[in-house]
């Protein structure tokens, strides 16, 4: 029996390539099961990520998580954030207007979600955050030219989290009521230029 692959929904993120940041070269690597899982667990566990992850405990609850997108529609892609060589962060990028979370803000056609955790406790709290979100969202931008927004929607309690994005260039909007919390959505909109202003008179 032939499998059918997912649809490509958000442009072969595998193939977004590198990322140039003054922390070094960064790229985006989809995540492989079962190689991946023992590095995502030891993460998912820590008090600090499971507190908003609340995808803590045995290797079936990360390993569950993961096959519901890797064996999805392809709306939704979970990745390891690969920074100088060393794995160091975990991303879902998705689409935002076919997720769930379409239902709770007026989604437009190809808005692209973004969620982060920055693994290693070595990582957190030197601005990482922000650098690689403003990264991720400028590729996401340039690789997607039918998405016109990048959008996310961390947890109001994570103010570490609404900062970094405020920090990349997302906008604080609305305040969300979701299923398992509250959130603030964040959106970075694409900047396109005035052409009216570059015309001839």
């Amino acid at each position: 029996m032939t499998t059918v692959p997912p649809a490509d929904l958000l442009d072969g993120v595998g193939g977004w390539g590198a990322m140039a940041t003054v922390a070094g070269a960064f790229r985006l690597r989809p995540v492989r099961l079962p190689d991946d899982l023992p590095l995502l667990v030891g993460w998912m566990n820590d008090p600090a990520v499971a507190e908003f992850w609340h995808l803590d405990g045995p290797v079936r609850t990360v390993e569950d998580h993961l096959r519901v997108q890797l064996g999805g529609d392809g709306r939704s892609v979970p990745c390891l954030g690969v920074l100088g060589g060393r794995a160091m962060s975990y991303w879902e990028v998705y689409r935002a207007d076919l997720d769930p979370l379409g239902r709770h803000y007026p989604a437009r056609p190809h808005d692209t979600g973004i969620h982060l955790l920055l693994g290693p406790a070595d990582t957190r709290g030197r601005g990482l955050g922000s650098l690689l979100l403003r990264a991720v969202a400028d590729r996401v931008l340039r690789a997607r030219p039918a998405c016109d927004r990048v959008v996310a929607e961390p947890d109001i309690r994570n103010l570490a989290s609404v900062a970094a994005f405020a920090r990349a260039g997302f906008r604080r909007t609305v305040e969300l009521e979701l299923p398992d919390k509250r959130a603030v959505l964040m959106v970075r909109r694409r900047v396109r230029p005035a052409t009216a202003a570059r015309r001839s008179p």
